[in-house]
């Protein structure tokens, strides 16, 4: 099992020392916990110098997580021959009570409804390699972010039609954010700052809510390409080709497309899987309220039983991307769910009782650094270890913790390898899968 103060190393350049040791006893007792993420549970699992005094100290400083993130994953995650893409999505964690800073009712899918709770927009660079998802930013979102901009005054008729005299065409590329894209926006630039010198990001990849022309003009001002998701019911229209009239502009929208008929020549594939026939089509197509020409890929699938159907609507910015990418590239997008499921489910997420603002901040970024941390001690065991897993990963930390308190009673500490042989013996109770190929 690799070692944490070996992947803690790189932190040097970002930490100071105290708050490396800090960190560390915090992620091993996290890795050893069992029970509630608090701060008075990791202080109960915690070696020698992790007293709740400690563990308070830690959670009220001032960390740049997205810098300790990224310095991770760039020594232990990342690699020079794999293609990253930028995911973004939103978390609501429920909460109780009135004084958690940043708590308001966010609406959770989950709940299908609007909840009490905190809502925090994630930032991650997804593996197309690994097929997995690394988060970096974790910003907490505050209900100013989503409050609508105030209306614009509406101009008063003077009686005559057209357009009045001296007013020229509006750039439609030049939008007006609401205070959350100018959030996002903010977000998105901190990360490209960070990764700017090691790797090169082309695409951002967001769900449904960015299928808007705002949206997409907000990516494209940071050089970014954007992926995601229409409605179902978009009206979209191929262009128009045909002859001039002669007068006037020239006629820019085509038919409209039917999405219970569609065209043979954008056929791409086909295949059917378990009673449901998929069809996938790819064509440019426009969009009234988008400035630009959009690269859309349509999955039609059918029902063979019921010849019910249904379709998906994605799209993309950039016009030159085969639709076999689009589909996989938007498919990785739900890495970030996984990340958000084991961050509540094993490091805290869902758990945390902090209320002021800094220490919120670092329960929301020590959750997801822990999902980073446990991806980089699990990789090199994954070869001997087929299908590792965050349980797996604690049950051997727990055993370890067991063992070593075991054998300090004793008047006279064992050799190493009696250890090791000790610790693999007992990781083996909570173990969900087990070493094929011992290390």
């Amino acid at each position: 099992m690799p070692d944490i103060m070996v992947l803690f190393a790189c932190l040097s350049q970002c930490l100071d020392r105290t708050t490396i040791r800090q960190l560390r006893r915090v992620a091993e007792a996290m890795l050893s916990m069992t029970g509630r993420v608090t701060m008075r549970g990791i202080s109960r699992w915690a070696d020698n110098g992790g007293s709740y005094r400690t563990i308070q100290r830690f959670f009220t400083t001032s960390l740049s997580w997205g810098t300790l993130q990224w310095v991770l994953i760039r020594h232990h995650l990342f690699e020079q021959d794999d293609v990253l893409l930028m995911g973004g999505d939103e978390v609501v964690v429920t909460k109780s009570g009135k004084k958690t800073y940043g708590l308001d009712r966010f609406f959770s899918s989950l709940y299908g409804k609007r909840v009490p709770g905190l809502c925090f927009l994630s930032l991650s660079l997804i593996s197309v390699k690994r097929r997995a998802s690394y988060p970096v930013i974790m910003e907490q979102i505050e209900q100013k972010h989503t409050d609508n901009p105030p209306e614009a005054p509406q101009k008063t008729s003077h009686g005559k039609r057209g357009r009045p005299k001296g007013g020229k065409n509006r750039n439609r590329r030049h939008v007006v954010l609401t205070p959350y894209l100018r959030f996002v926006q903010e977000t998105i630039n901190g990360l490209l700052k960070l990764i700017v010198d090691h790797v090169k990001v082309i695409y951002f990849v967001y769900d449904g809510a960015f299928g808007h022309h705002d949206a997409l003009q907000m990516v494209r001002q940071l050089g970014l390409q954007l992926i995601s998701k229409l409605r179902y019911d978009s009206a979209l229209y191929f262009p128009y080709h045909g002859p001039y009239a002669g007068r006037g502009k020239r006629k820019k929208y085509g038919t409209k497309l039917d999405y219970r008929h569609m065209p043979a020549a954008a056929l791409k594939a086909s295949s059917v899987e378990e009673d449901i026939e998929t069809h996938i089509y790819q064509m440019d197509l426009w969009h009234k309220k988008f400035a630009d020409l959009l690269h859309v890929v349509v999955l039609v699938k059918t029902n063979l039983k019921t010849q019910a159907v249904a379709h998906i609507v994605l799209f993309s910015s950039d016009l030159d991307l085969p639709y076999e990418l689009l589909i996989d590239y938007y498919r990785l997008r739900f890495q970030l769910e996984f990340n958000f499921r084991d961050a509540k489910q094993y490091w805290g997420l869902e758990d945390f009782m902090t209320v002021k603002q800094t220490p919120v901040y670092n329960s929301a970024n020590l959750a997801m650094f822990m999902v980073n941390l446990s991806h980089a001690l699990m990789r090199p065991l994954r070869p001997h270890w087929p299908g590792l897993s965050v349980n797996d990963l604690k049950a051997w930390f727990r055993s370890r913790k067991y063992v070593v308190e075991t054998l300090k009673l004793l008047p006279k500490m064992p050799e190493p390898i009696f250890i090791d042989q000790a610790i693999a013996q007992v990781a083996g109770v909570g173990r969900v899968n087990h070493v094929v190929n011992p290390i």
